[in-house]
């Protein structure tokens, strides 16, 4: 009976190369999605307003647009694994000084620093992942990410539920899964790509060399955390009691993991800006489609799983755009520029959404998400247009 020949080496190599690299950062949305909750809660406790506590949480993405650009030279110089390795540790520290020193002068700085390890941390990861990952199914390996990513942040209120607010536990379980995440990379630290000292192009260039997946990222960035953090007013508005209306957002939440397989898959297999143009006009129609189905709750939950796994798709096929687009010594730097463009999306998305409710109350919120996802398609449109498939 002839015997099925196993897997190239080079096959296994990269296949525990991604591996690492995606359960190292799984790890780490497990431990965010613990902290950022428990840190509101923590502020809340030390009698911080929710001002304070709002411009707290934002110190995140500043930190992160203002750091992330410099991580690919600092890779370069001293090799990926050790700045990974570097941020874990340094980001399981800043987890455990956030107990020690319960002042909230102290949590400026320490949310700054947290921040800036978990944005080296998913560039690298994520240039890692598009690197490692063989061209023909470069979509499907980041659905897998994105899915495993979205799991992880699942799974950290559950933890933070069984583990409670106070005492050490939950700040030593997050910084414990940092640590934890340590091993995966060191058992790879033979297989992580390198960063050559290529020159190193600017924001703007980036955005001019691959709009369409840079945009995405602004795009999400603006989307899921404008559609996380205004959803639950939008269902106090219907007129749904708080604990309906903030469970509004599992539904987006499941239906961002369900999504991504198949939405990757199919990049691998038709001109991904294609599928990025879907996903934008779907996400524009599903948005004009939200106060049709305001009107039922089981109509608005259903739409609001396909809603939110679709616009959770542009991110999966943005990234694997990104690692078509952009290649060699450049790759970590696209992969800077997205992380950060993200993050731009992340601060600009919760006022402007908000805005757009209050000006046209309550469905202003409905309109301002289908007018970002019509700029995009048209950008997208504009690109597919102009230029072949790379």
């Amino acid at each position: 009976m002839p015997v099925a020949n196993p897997p190239e080496p080079d096959d296994r190599a990269r296949f525990a190369s991604i591996t690492a690299a995606i359960v190292c950062v799984a790890v780490v949305g497990i431990g965010l999605s613990l902290t950022i909750p428990l840190l509101s809660i923590e502020m809340a406790r030390m009698g911080a307003s929710s001002t304070l506590i709002g411009v707290n949480t934002a110190v995140a993405g500043l930190a992160s647009i203002l750091t992330v650009s410099f991580v690919p030279r600092v890779a370069a110089r001293i090799g990926v694994v050790r700045l990974l390795i570097l941020s874990l540790g340094l980001g399981a520290l800043m987890l455990t000084g956030f107990k020690v020193f319960q002042d909230i002068v102290w949590w400026f700085p320490l949310r700054f620093v947290f921040s800036a390890t978990l944005g080296a941390l998913f560039v690298l990861s994520e240039f890692w992942i598009s690197e490692a990952a063989p061209p023909a199914r470069r979509g499907l390996v980041m659905g897998i990410y994105a899915t495993i990513l979205a799991l992880g942040f699942a799974v950290g209120p559950t933890l933070l539920a069984l583990l409670g607010t106070e005492g050490y536990a939950p700040y030593l379980a997050g910084s414990g899964l940092f640590v934890a995440a340590m091993v995966p990379l060191l058992l790879a630290r033979g297989l992580s790509p390198e960063i050559g000292q290529g020159g190193s192009r600017s924001l703007l260039a980036y955005l001019r060399l691959a709009p369409a997946a840079t945009g995405a990222a602004l795009v999400y960035g603006a989307v899921e955390t404008g559609g996380f953090a205004i959803l639950p007013l939008y269902g106090l508005r219907l007129g749904y009691d708080a604990q309906t209306a903030a469970g509004l957002v599992s539904a987006l939440a499941l239906g961002n993991v369900v999504f991504q397989i198949p939405f990757g898959w199919l990049a691998d297999r038709i001109d991904r800006r294609l599928v990025l143009l879907t996903s934008a006009l779907c996400g524009a129609l599903g948005s004009l489609l939200i106060p049709v189905a305001s009107v039922s709750f089981p109509a608005l939950v259903v739409l609001l799983f396909v809603w939110g796994g679709l616009a959770g798709t542009l991110y999966t096929v943005g990234l694997a755009q990104l690692g078509a687009s952009v290649r060699g010594p450049e790759l970590a730097g696209a992969n800077a520029a997205f992380v950060l463009l993200y993050n731009v999306g992340l601060m600009v998305g919760p006022p402007l959404i908000g805005g757009g409710m209050d000006l046209v109350p309550p469905q202003g919120f409905a309109y301002t998400l289908c007018g970002l996802f019509l700029a995009y398609a048209g950008l997208v449109a504009w690109r597919l247009r102009g230029y072949p498939r790379p």
